[in-house]
């Protein structure tokens, strides 16, 4: 069965960095398209970053531009979201994500496999 594992959240100051990796497994991982989503409390889940199966499309959120950057190894079936310059706002749980699709996706509904989530919080 598919399973992604979630690590590296926790607690940071503002305009500290974070590295988020999520390692798959049972599944073909370089023919999937990776995504990280994220939950604040009271909110609803959304979109943080996507990358394509070969790492050569991503696309992010608005508000995590040029902060944050996906990317991933297929060698090691793992994704990776590098966070720089972390803000208070930031702070959510942080999901790992995977689509069969393939391609670059922001729809939530694209995607069928889940990670457990890592906690992320920014302290001001």
């Amino acid at each position: 069965q598919v399973q992604l594992v979630e690590s590296g959240g926790g607690l940071v100051q503002a305009g500290g960095s974070l590295r988020l990796s999520c390692v798959a497994s049972g599944l073909t991982f370089s023919n999937y398209g990776m995504a990280w989503f994220r939950q604040a409390p009271g909110k609803e889940r959304e979109f943080v970053a996507a990358i394509s199966w070969g790492g050569h499309s991503t696309v992010y959120a608005d508000s995590v531009k040029n902060r944050f950057t996906i990317s991933r190894d297929n060698a090691q079936n793992t994704v990776y979201l590098q966070m720089n310059t972390l803000k208070p706002e930031d702070t959510a749980v942080y999901y790992c994500a995977g689509t069969v699709r393939g391609y670059v996706s922001r729809t939530y509904a694209d995607f069928g496999s889940w990670g457990q989530g890592t906690q992320v919080t920014v302290s001001s």
